[in-house]
């Protein structure tokens, strides 16, 4: 973990704008007519329809996705009794935790109140405002007091997360565990090392579980909590022991099989993890210093199950990973509470993902190459991003088999999509390309089967069943490399394209290809030749049958890749050039962008090509073209080079194709500002229309403003590029593809292949 300085920290709070959060409209507001909508006279109409029907509210306002976190500051993180406004940065960063993972909005809002009764009447007297309520570092016992009473008196959610998150992430860390070693639940013997809101929510948890509370000793700072001893609270009572022969930490850990710490640091020995039971959990969450350090714990015995609350080692118990969704399924369900059924669906939602195939994105962030579900990986890591659609779904699924939600949802599948979409993870045409490969599994060659990377994504279309894959390489060595990446090859064809064995078909190829281009120079011997080479052999598999597509251009430059597709698989009819194309997925739509990869200088010629292979690409992803095409001038300002040859383009292609949403030569902002667009070159073919595709006038430009804007924003997502033009479905990536991109061009190259077949 990174050291941070007091400097970093204040300067990161502080910055150009204090604080961590804002408001941000989602209303137009540029117009007086749009001002008058948002207030006076315009609100009244939704004001009026509200105090009709209070549920309303839900339907007008933003009361749905909308979260007060509130705090009187009382138990500050590791800072303790601090003072409501000492808080404020905590609950800010809390806010923006929500937004960043659960799409939720927050007002934090810290309360100078201390006692109980005028705290809980100040959240009430508020509670209007907000479809929930998240408690946040509220000292024991008051805030058991005060969770009940708002529980039982408001009619939305109440959650205080230091009590439920913590327990609902160890509760999930505590069944993998569980699983892992091969202990019962029922069985085992737990030792809580402190008795504050976590603890008892946790033991609380734990028990629900299947846990027997007669297996449970907790101790507090004056030693074990037992029946003998006077002035407990009630909480602390329910968890009271009746045993006699334990009074300290180590008397009571001895021969136990899980340690829950949520007390404070370097209080648990290395001798005291030495008398546990055989393979104990230990869960040190003390913050910011464990009960034991992870080297210690791992040091004193080498069977142990580590977890602690920091996120440099395995299994961080973090309550990131819970309170985002638990609130968004309670949230899109409008229910009225935060129930038992609800927690423990989340509990059982996040242990069933740290059993799930590990996405690419989470090995990326932590540096890994092969998370697997075991002792180093027993809870999902907080970057997964398959928590925000399995734990929102599973805990809005409960609040309505548990009756406390007003709003059913039926369609889960469209719930999950909408939730990918409502964060800007995923957008309708990635999940309709997936959806179109999977209805007919395409044999898909991977030509650099030996890359890791190829490998991976290999194994994830195959899970995923968008095609069936091959691999193309050494199949000792792709084999050692999957073993060592962890990866099941299960389903997937390796093919050695050296090896004696593809002799005769390494032959038959040669023919064909030979056949195919002898009036070009090519002898039989020289074809032979190149059979040795992975894409040569990749894309005669295509060519002749023995696949449907191809995916190349890891390891190969893209002028040797060109070559190859030229010799092997050459042009479609009516074309002279081929090309690629990168959809780009916004929150200001779907954009279409040629040519990226091929063309160094687009003449006349070949912007003419590129815009009619552009038209039926973007026809062949169900969207109808609405082109522009770019310069650096608008409309003729600039007869002169590139500009020239766009100006000559658009004038032959609207002529050929009277019927196309097609013109320029424009600059990128006019095209896309349909607004600015319109007023100021009313006679544009695209006027009224909102520009999908944009055909940049060489190969510089384009592929500079895709990997502009990927480097700019993570909020884009980009699939390709995407081949326009040749014969078959040969595909290319370049060195800089993630798995997820590659994953992302399969899928589109098995739906090419799928079209293919059909002609």
């Amino acid at each position: 973990m990174a050291k941070i300085t007091k400097e970093d920290a204040l300067n990161y709070h502080e910055g150009k704008r204090p604080g961590k959060i804002e408001v941000v409209p989602t209303k137009p507001y540029f117009t007086q007519t749009d001002l008058s909508l948002a207030y006076s006279p315009g609100v009244a109409e939704p004001c009026l329809e509200i105090q009709n029907n209070p549920q309303d509210a839900y339907r007008y306002t933003d009361k749905g996705n909308l979260v007060a976190v509130i705090s009187n500051g009382t138990a500050v993180l590791g800072l303790g009794n601090i003072g409501a406004l000492s808080g404020k940065p905590v609950m800010e960063g809390k806010g923006l935790l929500f937004k960043i993972y659960g799409g939720i909005d927050v007002f934090d809002i810290e309360v100078d109140e201390t006692d109980p009764d005028k705290f809980v009447e100040a959240v009430k007297a508020i509670a209007p405002t907000f479809g929930g309520i998240n408690l946040e570092d509220i000292k024991a016992p008051e805030c058991f007091e005060i969770e009940r009473r708002l529980k039982a008196e408001l009619d939305i959610p109440v959650m205080h997360d230091d009590q439920h998150g913590t327990a609902i992430i160890s509760g999930a860390g505590l069944l993998n565990a569980l699983e892992v070693n091969g202990k019962k639940i029922s069985e085992v013997k737990i030792v809580v090392n402190g008795a504050g809101a976590a603890a008892i929510s946790c033991a609380r948890l734990y028990v629900s579980l299947g846990v027997r509370k007669e297996n449970i000793v907790m101790l507090d700072s004056k030693g074990v909590i037992s029946l003998g001893r006077s002035g407990l609270t009630p909480e602390k009572l329910e968890f009271a022991t009746d045993r006699t022969d334990i009074s300290t930490l180590g008397e009571a850990i001895r021969d136990a099989d899980v340690f829950l710490g949520l007390s404070k640091g370097n209080v648990l020995s290395k001798d005291m993890v030495r008398s546990m039971a055989k393979d104990p959990i230990v869960f040190a969450l003390a913050n910011p210093v464990p009960e034991i350090t992870y080297e210690d714990a791992m040091d004193s015995r080498p069977d142990v199950l580590m977890s602690t609350g920091r996120s440099d080692y395995p299994n961080q118990i973090n309550n990131v990973i819970g309170f985002p969704y638990i609130f968004r399924g309670a949230l899109d369900t409008a229910a009225t509470a935060i129930n038992e059924e609800m927690k423990l669906a989340a509990v059982r939602a996040i242990a069933d993902l740290a059993k799930k195939p590990v996405p690419e994105i989470v090995n990326k962030v932590y540096h890994v190459s092969k998370l697997s579900f075991g002792r180093e990986y027993f809870i999902p890591k907080p970057v997964d991003p398959r928590l925000l659609t399995e734990v929102s779904a599973a805990v809005a699924r409960a609040a309505i088999e548990s009756g406390v939600a007003r709003k059913t949802i039926t369609d889960w599948d469209a719930y999950k999509e909408h939730l990918l979409e409502f964060m800007g993870r995923e957008s309708k045409l990635t999940q309709q390309i997936y959806d179109t490969a999977r209805t007919a599994s395409k044999r898909v060659v991977f030509a650099e089967g030996t890359h890791p990377s190829m490998m991976k994504a290999a194994v994830i279309a195959k899970n995923e069943g968008i095609c069936h894959p091959i691999l193309l390489g050494n199949d000792e060595r792709i084999e050692k490399l999957a073993k060592e990446l962890g990866l099941s090859l299960d389903g997937i064809e390796v093919v050695n394209l050296r090896h004696d064995r593809e002799a005769p078909r390494r032959t038959r190829f040669a023919k064909i290809l030979a056949t195919k281009r002898q009036r070009e120079g090519y002898t039989l011997e020289e074809a032979q030749d190149k059979m040795f080479e992975r894409n040569y052999f990749g894309m005669m598999m295509v060519e002749t049958g023995d696949a449907d597509a191809c995916i190349t251009g890891l390891y190969t430059k893209y002028s040797n890749t060109i070559k190859v597709a030229m010799e092997v698989i050459g042009l479609q009819d009516g074309f002279n050039h081929f090309g690629t194309m990168h959809i780009l997925n916004s929150k200001k739509g779907t954009f279409f962008i040629a040519d990226t990869l091929i063309n160094r200088s687009l003449d006349v010629d070949t912007l003419v090509d590129i815009a009619r292979l552009s038209d039926k690409t973007v026809r062949f992803f169900n969207h109808e073209p609405v082109m522009a095409m770019v310069s650096y001038s608008n409309f003729g300002s600039d007869k002169g080079g590139s500009a020239g040859h766009v100006h000559e383009a658009v004038a032959r292609l609207q002529e050929e194709h009277p019927d196309w949403f097609i013109d320029g030569e424009m600059q990128v902002n006019i095209a896309i500002d349909n607004e600015l667009r319109d007023r100021k070159y009313p006679f544009s073919r695209l006027n009224g229309k909102a520009v999908n595709t944009l055909i940049f006038p060489c190969l510089n430009s384009a592929n500079s403003a895709c990997k502009m804007l990927q480097a700019l924003s993570s909020d884009v997502e980009i699939i390709g590029p995407i081949q326009m033009g040749l014969n078959k479905p040969i595909h290319f990536i370049d060195f800089e593809s993630s798995v997820q991109d590659i994953v992302n061009v399969t899928a589109v190259a098995a739906i090419d292949a799928i079209a293919s077949r059909r002609k």
